[in-house]
């Protein structure tokens, strides 16, 4: 009997991804460990290995197919002695998954009909499914297929489909685009909506004077020249140590009790082609700046590649976002679940401030918490800004 392949869960909230690539044709020698697909995920291009051998007989959802529900046959793998004639009488069907299960139940049903054979055994990019009557009152009609959504099995748009359409009407004189939304622009979407209507937000904003941390900078880099720190790197530290400072800030909400977290662990926010992502730097409070550079530098290209792995993003107990490279002056974040609380750091901008009795040019920089006023009071907020204050401005103490 073929052996059906299904769409992985490849992370704990994975409920569809986008196949986006088959590195095998039908036909094609399986062995266990071949490279067979590629799947993207609201975060990534994840690649997906083969478990059993045999020959791929038969393809079920081509490459480039958006929403794939985890646990969707994909494929079917022919095993030792078995062709491409064994499958002109199995079709491949997925029961409705019940609360408790992992996996999906599936059965092979005898006499498969041509119609949905045509559904399923076809390979080809980008192809519309419809029956001849659909397509002939579309010609008709004068409709493009690709702009009707079938309703019929496996999304094959039937009769209905094409009497029933309604065309897009736009206003006269107007120019509109609809750009379709991405796994990590939905996943984005929800989880945003769902921490700021969940979680009960407050915000403490000061501004750090980071003159001294810039001129430090400036003098690190120009001892090495093969290996450039940031800003954002000695951020990173400051924070993480803040945090074992002030531990009440390393924590999370929970039904049983607030969570505190042994170490520091700072997600980054960083802009990737179709989103944000949030790699993490992990026991940042015993990492030194250096290693910190080198790990952020890994993290960004990887992320800009969609490779970054599941583990590599998910968890954090704390984030530090910062656009102070746009120009931005201060910002208030959402807190990102389920953490507690976020830094939104701004640019570094010279301006006039009384120092010692004088007025003096300074690089003040605003710095804005995010805090989550179920796990953290307003004073202790407060404390965990000032401690993050005085490593900044103290920055020798970020190099010990």
């Amino acid at each position: 009997m073929p052996i059906t392949i299904l769409m992985p869960a490849l992370s704990p909230t994975m409920t569809e991804g986008n196949l986006a690539k088959w590195h095998k044709k039908e036909g094609d020698k399986v062995k266990a460990g071949d490279l067979i697909a590629e799947i993207e995920t609201d975060k990534a291009i994840m690649e997906v290995e083969a478990v059993d051998e045999g020959i791929l007989g038969r393809i079920l959802v081509p490459e480039k197919t958006e929403n794939v529900k985890v646990n969707q046959p994909i494929a079917l793998i022919l095993e030792e002695g078995e062709n491409a004639d064994s499958l002109k009488d199995f079709e491949v069907v997925q029961k409705p998954q019940s609360k408790s299960a992992n996996t999906a139940d599936i059965v092979v049903l005898n006499q498969l009909t041509a119609q949905k054979v045509e559904s399923l055994s076809s390979g080809k990019e980008n192809r519309i499914f419809a029956s001849p009557l659909a397509k002939r009152i579309a010609s008709q009609k004068n409709i493009a297929l690709d702009t009707i959504q079938g309703s019929g099995p496996h999304g094959r748009i039937i009769r209905q489909d094409v009497e029933n359409y309604q065309p897009v009407q736009k206003a006269v004189g107007a120019i509109a685009e609809i750009i379709p939304h991405t796994l990590m622009r939905k996943t984005i979407a929800k989880r945003l909506v769902e921490a700021k209507s969940t979680i009960p937000h407050f915000y403490l904003t000061l501004d750090c004077d980071i003159t001294d941390l810039v001129a430090l900078r400036a003098q690190f880099n120009a001892l090495k020249e093969d290996q450039k720190i940031s800003i954002n790197d000695f951020l990173i530290r400051a924070s993480a140590l803040a945090l074992q400072k002030v531990p009440g800030v390393n924590a999370s909400w929970s039904e049983e009790g607030i969570i505190r977290h042994p170490t520091s662990d700072v997600s980054v926010a960083v802009s990737v082609p179709n989103g944000l992502i949030t790699p993490i730097i992990f026991n940042a409070h015993d990492r030194n700046v250096s290693d910190i550079s080198v790990q952020m530098k890994d993290y960004v290209a990887r992320a800009k590649l969609s490779k970054l792995k599941p583990e590599e993003y998910q968890g954090g107990t704390f984030s530090l976002s910062n656009l102070g490279m746009f120009g931005i002056k201060d910002f208030a974040a959402i807190i990102n679940p389920p953490q507690s609380a976020i830094l939104a750091v701004g640019a570094g901008i010279e301006m006039p401030v009384v120092k010692n009795g004088a007025i003096v040019i300074r690089s003040m920089m605003s710095c804005t918490l995010s805090v989550d006023h179920r796990v953290i009071d307003g004073s202790m907020g407060a404390q965990f800004l000032s401690v993050f204050e005085n490593l900044v401005e103290n920055p020798l103490s970020l190099l010990s």
